[in-house]
């Protein structure tokens, strides 16, 4: 099976349900950033040694293909896209606040900074958040631009960056965390 179609050869892509636009189009970047912290959240799957951890991170990587293919489908197809899919809902968003909640519960964190990588879970975890972070500026430019149908969206990118901030601090619960204190260094 060929996984190439040389139809991208010019630097456009397809987006769903019709059309083509340039890989520099709004919401090629906002899909293509979403997929990185897709991506991203894998290897902190792979790296995540509980399994609730792993299940967590699973059902949110099916829900950033779903919201992915939401931002792959342009205003004009919207309409087709929800006919045939269902796309992100507040039922998700209360389920990443459910489970900010829950693993909260179980983690004390500090009044400052904290640094990332306390270990190689969190590290990626981080990662996740910080490139979700960039799939969200995206997003809020594309509502901006009145190209954003589903108010769902943002509302969810932004609570998964809280929840993958909180799951990298529950992960490293039994460690010591580096924070920053805001100290700054005299210049010279």
């Amino acid at each position: 099976m060929k996984i190439y179609t040389k139809s991208g050869d010019d630097g456009t892509t397809g987006l769903l349900f019709g059309g083509r636009v340039s890989k520099t189009d709004p919401r090629c970047v906002a899909y293509g950033e979403a997929d990185f912290a897709t991506s991203a959240m894998g290897f902190a799957r792979a790296l995540a040694t509980e399994p609730r951890v792993q299940e967590m991170i699973l059902q949110l990587q099916r829900e950033m293909f779903t919201l992915s293919g939401e931002l792959a489908t342009g205003i004009e197809n919207y309409e087709k896209y929800t006919s045939t899919f269902e796309g992100i809902t507040s039922a998700n968003v209360d389920q990443l606040e459910v489970w900010i909640d829950e693993l909260g519960s179980e983690v004390e964190l500090p009044p400052n900074f904290i640094i990332p990588g306390a270990s190689p879970t969190s590290g990626a975890l981080d990662l996740a958040r910080s490139a979700l972070r960039g799939a969200e500026r995206r997003v809020v430019a594309l509502d901006q631009a009145g190209q954003l149908p589903n108010p769902e969206i943002l509302r969810y990118v932004n609570r998964l960056a809280d929840l993958l901030f909180m799951m990298a601090r529950y992960v490293d619960r039994d460690l010591p965390m580096e924070i920053v204190t805001g100290t700054r260094v005299k210049a010279d």
